[in-house]
């Protein structure tokens, strides 16, 4: 076997073990090793080959999904894409990889690990995307970047948490991608309701 082929290998072996052990800790967190390796098909020992913990694996698991995040957040093109379209392009991205990895991307992060940095650099993006939005006149006057990215954030968590309360139900994430920005630009009242 070619080195490149070993490597390639190896990396869909991780891929499954880590695909595994979030299928396995979203429904049960505090399965063990043995059973992620079950669940992925592989034996105890190749997982344990590649992560020589079960907190090795949590932080692999969690700087893997922050990736997959932070990947979901370029393929919008904020910085380049008109600001609005952005937006809804980065939602529906972002929601479908926060569907699909719901138990690392709700683990507690260890501070200083590289999971936390990803997570720190997709804020800095989503707050520039935020400002751009700002000077687009798309925010309302006095309404800061900062407050709308935490009220856009707990409506992607609102989202996350009703999917994971709803397990059977499949959810079109251009549909809950539209809705959730709909509710962030123009509230839940009918328009024109004034104080």
């Amino acid at each position: 076997m070619t080195e490149t082929r070993l490597r390639a290998d190896s990396a869909r072996t991780v891929l499954a073990i880590l695909e595994a052990a979030e299928r396995t800790l979203n429904r049960k967190p505090t399965a063990t090793m043995e059973e992620i390796a079950a669940a992925a098909g592989v034996a105890r020992t190749t997982v344990h080959r590649r992560f020589a913990t079960r907190e090795a694996l949590l932080d692999a698991l969690t700087t893997w999904a922050a990736q997959q995040l932070a990947d979901a957040v370029d393929a919008a093109r904020p910085e380049a894409t008109p600001p609005l379209i952005a937006l809804y392009q980065a939602t529906t991205n972002v929601l479908a990889v926060k569907l699909s990895w719901g138990f690392a991307m709700n683990t507690a992060l260890a501070p200083g690990n590289e999971a936390e940095r990803i997570q720190a650099a997709v804020v800095e993006r989503c707050d520039a995307l935020f400002a751009r939005l700002a000077e687009a006149n798309i925010l309302r006057p006095g309404i800061t970047p900062l407050w709308c990215r935490r009220v856009y954030y707990a409506l992607l968590h609102e989202v996350c948490q009703d999917a994971n309360a709803n397990p059977d139900t499949e959810l079109d994430t251009d549909a809950v991608a539209t809705q959730v920005v709909e509710t962030l630009l123009h509230g839940v009242g009918t328009p024109g309701t004034t104080l």
